[in-house]
């Protein structure tokens, strides 16, 4: 069981950056899945980003690629999302997931992840 709170969103103008931050509790075997979704109204959710605990390569969307960074502090035992270069249509609740099941390496979709945090609010105005 792993226990997931999401923080960090807000409102910024296009081209604007914001900084999520995932912090992961609960789970005692260091090795698993992490990502970031986002869901927009009206639409289905989207991979963002991946990464498997235990150091492995991110992973990240073509749209997202070059202007989202994804990483984790394991001193911390924190994951975060660097967002650069906002865009009107990157607005949507963004959450953060993980996975026990799989050590993913490439993105997967959100049925394939097993827990969830409670979401938080992008706002980009242009």
């Amino acid at each position: 069981q792993i226990q997931l709170v999401d923080s960090g969103g807000g409102s910024v103008q296009a081209g604007g950056s914001l900084r999520l931050s995932c912090a992961p509790s609960g789970y005692t075997n260091s090795r698993y899945s992490l990502a970031w979704f986002r869901q927009a109204p009206g639409k289905e959710r989207e991979g963002l980003a991946g990464l498997v605990t235990d150091g492995g390569r991110p992973y990240y969307a073509d749209s997202v690629k070059g202007r989202f960074t994804i990483s984790q502090d394991n001193d911390k035992n924190t994951l975060y999302l660097q967002m650069n270069s906002l865009k009107p249509e990157d607005t949507a609740m963004y959450y953060c997931a993980a996975s026990t099941r799989y050590l993913w390496i490439k993105l997967r979709p959100a049925s394939d992840y097993d827990y969830w945090g409670q979401g938080t609010q992008v706002t980009v105005s242009s």
